[in-house]
């Protein structure tokens, strides 16, 4: 992965979707490192890496020469959207950061200076940086369906990325503004469109005594407008494209138009007499009504109509202000004033088209805002699509595994097969059983993750259930020669949750420590209440945890980058199991460990109103 000088462009900021990326990549795609850099003028900058804080503490923040950064995709073999560059067609001298890893045997295996990178680009084909993906946790080559799923995450980093350079680009707009209006810099940046109108229409009413504001804000994804203010609802579609189209010719030529409404009563119908005891109504477009409500008879035809539209809402006067950015206009807001109020100063206008150029940028902060949040609900169905994708495959696989362990059930128990078929039927009874426990986990798993499926609360002595698993854990304890020592509770610990689940917990933290303890360990289980608080904690003297496994300890499928302990079996769903059980009783775990000491696991769980309850 690259890393390089820290000269170049200005450091961009750590973004949340990108970081969703990256651990998404390392979490779903059975990688332990992924990293995304963005393209800033002639150097590629590390905005984002996930998976090893080894890699983060020398990457993150780095710059690379774009030329450098681009040997990762020129000459690389193309798996779609991926480039692959093996390390024995490498024609430079190795740079950045090496994985420190033992390759395996076979063609297929992975190799410290294997490089797999993907172009993030936007709509348009350009550039904008490079998604690396490093050290798989197979140990292999990504197949078809792994680079099925990166391709899925490159074109999410490629989205996550154009929104990040556009809030970068945002950032500096904002930073070279020398004379920001206080009235724009109350206003949050993570505001959605509409909340950021509505707040820049009160406090630009109080800036600028106005009675009144509207404004309206060009939507260029939808190919529409928004029009929020005072007087809104009443605006007519053919007043909406005149003010759009004043708009943008008002921000080309960075001007304000101001409009008075010369009129004593604007509800008074236009009538002429056309003969004897005859009169008929004024036409709009006609010049001598334009004469009559004493506005220039060389007025264009377009004005006069916005002139009676304000004059039916009783306005004396109106200032129509561009709001940009660079060449493009965005909108605009009309400060409204009544009849008899002072007309808009030159000092007025300046100072409004200033705003206007100031709202630009809040109104590009909000759309970023709102792509950003879109952007993070669509990472989110991807992981609710996970979840839903777990159970279905739990579900279709539990009928089939039923079957096939009842059927060597009926073999196990005849009484004349050969050696090697009773040597093959055992092995293939432990598989079986091996595969059920990871469906029931996955279905589990699955159950307790969803925010549908409430918890049946009610008392449970947990003393009781840590007896029960203490009871089921006590042959497997003593076939490894590990003592387990349950510390005497002074007075009930009930907790309000569901028995079964909790049991789970329980029964998963004890059998780790068993698991992950040496011969002639020790085991020791401690219940207490302070308050309306139950704690469980579970101390081994085990292997212990890194700090490194610490921080992924309770995602599902992980499994600890210590050798010892994944010669152990396991399927990396015990502590995710146990971490849902835990967050949807509303309580907490935490994790303390050394690595080759030992480690204990503290739960905290809400107990009942009154201890004494019966359980």
């Amino acid at each position: 992965m690259p890393a390089s000088s820290p000269h170049g462009a200005a450091p961009l900021p750590g973004d949340e979707m990108l970081d969703l990326v990256t651990e998404g990549v390392t979490r779903i795609a059975g990688f332990g490192v992924a990293a995304i850099g963005l393209v800033r003028g002639d150097v590629l900058q590390i905005v984002s890496v996930a998976g090893s804080d080894d890699a983060r503490a020398e990457l993150l923040g780095t710059r690379t020469p774009m030329h450098l950064a681009m040997a990762e995709i020129e000459g690389a073999d193309e798996w779609g959207v991926l480039r692959f560059m093996p390390h024995d067609r490498l024609e430079r001298e190795t740079w950045g950061w090496v994985p420190d890893l033992v390759p395996l045997e076979g063609e297929d295996a992975w190799h410290p200076l294997d490089s797999l990178c993907a172009p993030l680009e936007s709509a348009d084909g350009e550039l904008l940086g490079l998604l690396f993906i490093d050290v798989p946790v197979d140990g292999r080559r990504p197949g078809p369906e792994q680079r099925r799923v990166l391709s899925e995450y490159t074109a999410q980093a490629s989205h996550a990325a154009v929104l990040a350079l556009e809030r970068a680009e945002l950032m500096q707009q904002v930073r070279l503004a020398t004379a920001a209006r206080e009235i724009v810099r109350q206003i949050p940046a993570n505001r959605g469109l509409q909340e950021t109108v509505d707040q820049c229409c009160a406090a630009l009413a109080d800036g600028f005594s106005a009675s009144g504001v509207t404004m309206q804000v060009f939507d260029d994804d939808l190919g529409s407008s928004i029009v929020l203010g005072d007087a809104s609802t009443g605006i007519e579609p053919e007043l909406r494209e005149l003010g759009e189209r004043a708009a943008r010719e008002a921000w080309a030529a960075q001007t304000t138009l101001a409009i008075q409404v010369h009129v004593p009563d604007p509800d008074m119908p236009m009538l002429r007499v056309v003969g004897p005891d005859q009169v008929e109504r004024v036409p709009r477009d006609d010049p001598a009504r334009r004469r009559m409500r004493g506005a220039p008879p060389d007025e264009p035809p377009e004005l006069a109509v916005v002139r009676e539209h304000l004059a039916r809402f009783g306005v004396g006067s109106a200032l129509l202000v561009p709001i940009g950015a660079g060449p493009t206009c965005l909108g605009s807001f009309v400060l409204l004033r009544e009849p008899g109020d002072p007309e808009w100063t030159t000092a007025e206008t300046s100072a409004a088209l200033d705003i206007g150029h100031d709202l630009g940028r809040v109104v590009l902060n909000a759309r970023t805002f709102a792509r950003g949040e879109k952007m993070l609900e669509d990472l989110r169905a991807v992981d609710r699509y996970k979840g839903t994708l777990i159970a279905t495959v739990s579900h279709e696989l539990k009928n089939p595994l039923s079957a096939v362990t009842g059927h060597l059930e009926l073999l196990e128990d005849e009484d004349d097969l050969p050696g090697p078929v009773r040597t093959s039927l055992t092995a293939m009874g432990r598989a079986s059983r091996r595969l059920t426990r990871v469906v029931d986990d996955l279905l589990l798993l699955g159950r307790v993750g969803d925010p549908d499926y409430p918890v049946a609360s009610r008392p449970v002595d947990l003393r009781a259930l840590v007896a029960d698993v203490l009871e089921i854990t006590a042959v497997e304890a003593a076939r490894a020669g590990i003592e387990v020592t349950d510390v005497p509770t002074q007075g009930p610990v009930v907790a309000d949750g569901d028995p079964e689940e909790l049991e789970r917990v329980v029964a998963n933290l004890v059998s780790n420590a068993v698991k992950y303890s040496t011969d002639g360990g020790r085991v020791g289980i401690r219940l207490g209440r302070r308050g309306d608080v139950c704690t469980l904690e579970v101390t081994d003297t085990g292997l212990g945890i890194s700090d490194e496994d610490k921080t992924r300890l309770f995602t599902e499928f992980f499994r600890s980058t210590n050798p010892t302990a994944l010669a152990r079996p396991g399927t990396g769903l015990g502590l995710s199991i146990v971490a849902r059980i835990v967050e949807r009783h509303r309580g907490s775990i935490e994790v303390e460990s050394t690595l080759g000491v030992g480690s204990t696991f503290r739960v905290r769980l809400p107990g009942t109103p009154d201890p004494s309850v019966p359980v």
